[in-house]
């Protein structure tokens, strides 16, 4: 149960933005439920993170794989759970979405994948990035998926640990109080 309650997607001042979000999203999820507390906060994010997911040159095979993987290095299971379907939707198997844990030991993932796991357990677990895998990513990538790449690791980072933070679970009633003591 999340620690604070989420907001009431039906207050009048959020409601063209609460139309918007399920016009992209499909519903109010409860990473948006709890970011309409704050209509700019909720505003920039849907849209930076629109731009991540849908306007980005970056393969969605790619961009899913980050996401899995900085799910699974910062324990945040809402983000592994939304994410699992579109990962799969974008060419990931269900082997490489299971594996993504123990990637290095795992014949599952390619040269470019390799080094991009590489990159965001870096980026994720070390904030700098070696020289090393720079240059290996540097290789595989031109400038504006390495750009875009990078914004959607340092992103997800971000989401994860929001949701995590706040405690926020996707079996979460949004209409009941937040638990007590948190």
């Amino acid at each position: 149960m999340a620690r604070i309650a989420y907001a009431d997607p039906a207050k009048p001042d959020t409601r063209p933005l609460v139309e918007r979000i399920i016009r992209e999203r499909g519903s109010v999820l409860h990473l948006y439920a709890m970011l309409l507390h704050s209509g700019p906060l909720a505003e920039g994010w849907l849209r930076f993170l629109t731009a991540i997911r849908h306007e980005c040159a970056l393969p969605g095979i790619l961009r899913e794989m980050v996401i899995m993987r900085i799910a699974h290095l910062n324990g945040a299971p809402y983000e592994a759970e939304q994410h699992a379907p579109i990962a799969l939707r974008e060419g990931l198997s269900e082997a490489q979405v299971s594996a993504l844990g123990d990637w290095e030991v795992s014949g599952l993932f390619d040269d470019t994948q390799r080094t991009v796991l590489a990159y965001c357990d870096a980026m994720t677990r070390e904030i700098r990035v070696p020289d090393d895998i720079f240059a290996g990513v540097r290789r595989a990538l031109d400038d504006r998926c390495l750009v875009e790449l990078t914004a959607t690791i340092g992103a997800y980072n971000m989401v994860s640990r929001f949701l995590e933070a706040l405690q926020i679970d996707h079996h979460d009633d949004m209409k009941a109080p937040a638990h007590a003591g948190a």
